[in-house]
């Protein structure tokens, strides 16, 4: 008990820390805005012997983003989300008879700086740019697998078990095949348009992390990291 409760712990730990991160980051932000959208999210994969799809989940973003205003066109940008990742996979077999395929959407809290490059269009209007790195944390998600084997099929709806192993060392003392790295890094890019009263964005989440959480090697190959485009819509709270 007092292990779980150790991770327990080490997770609201991080989750406070990152909740800091986004309060600092946006105490003196010149816009201040909520953002809600839609995910299409995938995995990458590579090729090892079988016949493998991944196609899109949509999934959903929400959450809140600050701008700190240095500049007309340069600016700074911070906030929290949650956000869905995942990917609906299919693995086939035995010439595509046999199969297993899982559709899972894990729930990350996730903390993104942005630089943004603004360019003005007319009055209370205008044309950004965005790139920046970010971290997330998983907290929640569904997974739903269906399999096929011969004669022998099955179906399983389970909730997303994540990894609690330590992000900043190289340890896997939680690892598992069921379970998905609980922490997540990468970069995202976008760009969209600032209206007067409204925010228009898109932006590509690219993952860095393998999410297995027996993968420890990031460098390895390209199999199994994030792959997001959001399309969001953002409303001023202040300005």
């Amino acid at each position: 008990m007092w292990i779980i409760n150790l991770k327990l712990t080490k997770m609201k730990k991080v989750l406070t820390g990152m909740a800091v991160l986004f309060i600092c980051a946006n105490a003196n932000a010149q816009l201040f805005y909520a953002q809600g959208g839609v995910n299409l999210a995938n995995i990458t994969k590579t090729n090892d012997g079988h016949t493998e799809k991944n196609n899109l989940l949509t999934t959903f973003n929400v959450g809140l983003m600050g701008r700190f205003g240095l500049s007309k066109t340069v600016d700074l940008e911070s906030g929290l989300l949650l956000t869905g990742h995942g990917s609906k996979a299919e693995t086939y077999f035995n010439g595509g008879n046999d199969y297993v395929k899982s559709t899972f959407n894990p729930l990350y809290v996730e903390l993104p700086l942005n630089l943004i490059i603004a360019v003005p269009l007319e009055k209370n209007t205008g044309l950004f740019f965005n790139a920046g790195p970010y971290i997330a944390i998983g907290v929640g998600g569904k997974s739903k697998t269906d399999s096929k084997f011969g004669p022998l099929t099955s179906s399983s709806n389970t909730s997303i078990k994540f990894s609690n192993d330590d992000p900043f060392t190289s340890q896997q003392d939680d690892a598992s095949y069921d379970k998905l790295k609980r922490f997540d890094y990468g970069i995202n890019v976008g760009g969209g348009f600032q209206l007067a009263h409204l925010i228009l964005k898109a932006n590509y989440g690219f993952g860095l992390a393998k999410i297995n959480s027996t993968e420890s090697n990031n460098t390895a190959n390209d199999k199994n990291k994030y792959r997001t485009v959001s399309i969001s819509v953002g409303i001023p709270l202040s300005k």
